[in-house]
């Protein structure tokens, strides 16, 4: 049996979706199953059970004998949120409590974490040094409450046998269509071309940065689940993984893949960003990966063009799921 925690967010269904084909077929989702736009994420999915997220810890208690591995990807991912309280409840008390229960049952963990974790970058993006996260200042409470947990999962002197906890970088794909504001800029490409035949991107508010240059490393989603079963399947090599493509791609060149794909002439316009977001804005991001590639990875990362090409053609012109 797989626990799958945020099974019904835009991660947790692709991953519930992907185990499946490959042909793990005794899967437990857990969420908050009350929100009805992420019901279609699992729609058609033929799962064990569905648990919800506030009475989940009774559930182990009582099925820890027959659950092999947890993915806990359920959190408060909101970059625009504020309420410290939340983050805290949700993405740091909660993931505690994964972690201790796991130790306890002889579990392995994967968890989510983020690259909201290295802020500004001026660290750098190295997953290899367990030193670093006591050294960053992410910019927002979000990366705050991932990065704290980062810490103390790392200063345990009891761990589950095996963990994983993975920073996923900018994560675009199938599932996402309920997530509102904090939707990939793919998606949000998608609506804005189809609706008024061009996009508006991000000015930058830097000088060494060109409008439309700033950089981030996209990965599909379909890479994702790839990693995650890849460490389920091989559990060898416990600590913090970056999750990235690992090759920083421009707003502008996402921008352009996305008009190709969907056959359309390019018609690209500058918006100021957002002032609530300006200050903590990150104008570059690229994934270290070496320590995922020496772990036994070896799959090659989909580019941003055929990952766009695919995202485009085969989910979002049918309105399909992964």
């Amino acid at each position: 049996m797989i626990v799958v925690t945020g099974a019904a967010g835009f991660i947790g269904s692709a991953l519930v979706g992907d185990l499946l084909r490959a042909g793990w077929q005794d899967i437990v989702a857990v969420d908050d199953f009350s929100r009805a736009d992420k019901a279609p994420n699992l729609a058609g999915k033929a799962l064990t059970a569905k648990v919800d997220r506030e009475h989940f810890f009774p559930w182990l208690e009582e099925n820890h004998r027959s659950v092999q591995f947890i993915f806990h990807l359920g959190a408060r991912t909101d970059t625009t949120e504020f309420d410290r309280s939340i983050f805290d409840r949700l993405n740091l008390h909660y993931s505690q409590r994964m972690w201790e229960a796991c130790v306890k049952h002889g579990i392995p963990l994967v968890y989510a974490s983020s690259a909201a974790t290295y802020g500004d970058g001026a660290l750098g993006y190295d997953d290899v040094d367990d030193t670093l996260p006591a050294r960053l200042h992410p910019l927002n409470p979000y990366g705050e409450s991932k990065n704290d947990f980062d810490r103390w999962a790392l200063a345990q002197e009891r761990k589950p046998y095996f963990w994983a906890g993975l920073k996923f970088f900018n994560v675009y794909g199938p599932n996402e269509y309920h997530k509102g504001r904090m939707a990939s800029v793919v998606f949000h490409a998608y609506g804005q071309i189809t609706a008024s035949g061009g996009m508006k991107l991000f000015r930058s508010h830097r000088p060494e940065y060109r409008d439309g240059e700033q950089l981030r490393d996209f990965v599909y989603v379909k890479d994702v689940c790839a990693v995650c079963r890849f460490l389920m399947e091989d559990r060898r090599h416990s600590g913090l993984y970056n999750l990235g493509s690992g090759r920083a791609r421009t707003f502008l060149d996402l921008a352009r893949a996305t008009f190709r794909a969907m056959g359309r002439e390019e018609r690209i316009a500058f918006i100021d960003t957002p002032a609530d977001i300006r200050d903590r804005y990150q104008y570059f991001t690229e994934a270290r990966m070496d320590k995922l590639v020496q772990a036994g990875f070896t799959q090659p990362f989909t580019t941003l063009e055929d990952g766009i090409a695919d995202y485009v053609r085969n989910y979002l012109v049918p309105g399909r799921f992964l």
